[in-house]
């Protein structure tokens, strides 16, 4: 990233390049708010279109991201300092705001340079705000980072003290607490779990099976066979990510579905029940077509179906796609697949650290609402499971209401069905040992459940399920 410096130094046309970084990335702040809009998909686009250079889209990329981890402290920075409810403040004018006491607080930016071009930033779209602006901004840049979160954590309890440390809703710092121990880890672990969402994840690259990884760049991954993080560059560049045989793909995904494949099932087809967007799918369609095995991949959601259909482009003739409920799908197709996957839609609790802006939009509420849709999500994958397959229940997420909780009613209410060790799956696939990977016993077995701060994965729960023979 440019020191504001060297920018005075590149002349006019460059300043303005620089401060487009800014406009840039207070545009993602604002439509995050107002339009629900993902971080990660517009910015891209926003930076592809102005063909930012690599210093300014790197600028841009900072300020967002790390503007979404840390607004938390920064609001309760904000109203100290503004000596008013931040939910008093207008979208773009709370965003300006933001953005600069990011660059105060936790980027290397001379504080006059980051009040004056933030200023700018709003006076271009509403004038009449630059003043509370720049005063509140000038408020903020009187103190450090360590004096301001001092302050605004004066007198709180433990979980509200951590909750701004570390800019994760309370409801969260106490669900991932509970969720440590449901798994058999330790809560003293929340400090280090909360800091690992408000790290950048690496970008990691799949080979899909029948490219070996070593025709990508980067680092093999530790514990995927198939992964490589790429250590620069746009990966959207290289020929095997836009022929289809390689793509973006948390290791944690990946993992999920090797794990499914090592489990031993009858020959026959496969089915992904919530497939999008698709990475999933994709490593097992890969695998399937050099098996000769048919794979079908269903969607509720018309445009996450369309997502799986470009993920598995490369295996057209191997993956056929449905818009269709995995409910309804299952009752008109008992028993056809020997592997099923059903990866439920869910809080998403265990990829902040790829998806800032998500711990600000989830509630408890949210959890409660998803549960029994994930309980009916797996009676239908059990339902869609021919005797002797296996099932993979899936989520990206720890919660205890997500994970162990519907595994568990599941197999008390389905006394027949196996449960499987799956840490010793996933230990076949990794080569690591199978106790890094163990949640709690569920029945006769145990799940797994991967951690950022243990595994450098997103946290993905997984357990798999044998209907017998």
């Amino acid at each position: 990233m440019s020191r504001p410096d060297a920018r005075r130094s590149r002349g006019r046309n460059n300043r303005q390049k620089a401060n487009l970084a800014r406009i840039l990335a207070w545009e993602v702040l604002v439509a995050v708010d107002e339009d629900d809009a993902y971080a990660n998909l517009l910015l891209p686009r926003k930076i592809e279109r102005t063909r930012l250079r690599a210093d300014d889209a790197a600028l841009a990329t900072e300020l967002t991201y790390g503007t979404l981890r840390a607004r938390g402290l920064y609001d309760a920075i904000i109203a100290e300092a503004a000596s008013r409810k931040v939910d008093s403040l207008e979208a773009p004018v709370v965003n300006a705001m933001r953005i600069g006491a990011h660059q105060l607080l936790a980027m290397r930016v001379p504080d006059h340079a980051a009040v004056g071009e933030t200023v700018a930033v709003i006076k271009q779209s509403l004038p009449r705000a630059a003043g509370i602006v720049n005063a509140v901004l000038r408020r903020i840049g009187e103190r450090s980072y360590d004096d301001w979160l001092a302050a605004v954590s004066a007198g709180l309890a433990e979980t509200q003290a951590k909750s701004l440390r570390y800019s994760h809703p309370a409801w969260i710092v106490t669900a991932l607490e509970e969720a440590l121990t449901a798994h058999g880890r330790s809560a003293s672990e929340i400090d280090l779990l909360l800091q690992s969402h408000n790290v950048p994840a690496p970008v990691v690259l799949t080979a899909l099976p029948g490219l070996d990884r070593s025709e990508l760049p980067g680092t093999p991954t530790e514990l995927s066979p198939l992964g490589a993080v790429l250590d620069r560059g746009d990966p959207g560049n290289l020929e095997a990510v836009r022929a289809g045989r390689a793509r973006v793909q948390d290791e944690g995904s990946q993992l999920t579905a090797l794990t499914l494949l090592e489990a031993t099932a009858p020959d026959g087809e496969w089915l992904d029940m919530c497939a999008g967007p698709g990475g999933k799918t994709a490593v097992l369609a890969a695998t399937a077509a050099q098996r000769n095995t048919p794979v079908t991949a269903l969607d509720a959601s018309g445009h996450r179906a369309d997502l799986v259909v470009d993920s598995t482009r490369a295996f057209a003739d191997t993956v056929e796609v449905f818009k269709a409920d995995g409910r309804e799908f299952a009752e008109a197709y008992p028993g056809d697949f020997t592997r099923v996957l059903v990866d439920v839609p869910c809080s998403g609790l265990g990829a902040l650290r790829r998806r800032p802006e998500a711990r600000w939009r989830r509630s408890a509420e949210d959890v409660q609402t998803l549960r029994p849709l994930q309980d009916e999500l797996l009676r239908a994958a059990w339902q869609a499971c021919a005797p002797g397959g296996v099932i993979a229940y899936s989520t990206c997420s720890p919660h205890r209401h997500e994970t162990l909780d519907v595994v568990r009613a599941f197999a008390e209410n389905t006394p027949e069905a196996q449960i499987l060790n799956t840490p010793d799956h996933l230990a076949q696939v990794t080569r690591q040992p199978a106790e890094s990977f163990a949640s709690s016993a569920v029945g006769d077995g145990t799940a797994a459940q991967l951690w950022p701060h243990v595994h450098e994965t997103d946290g993905m729960f997984v357990c798999l399920i044998r209907r017998p023979a």
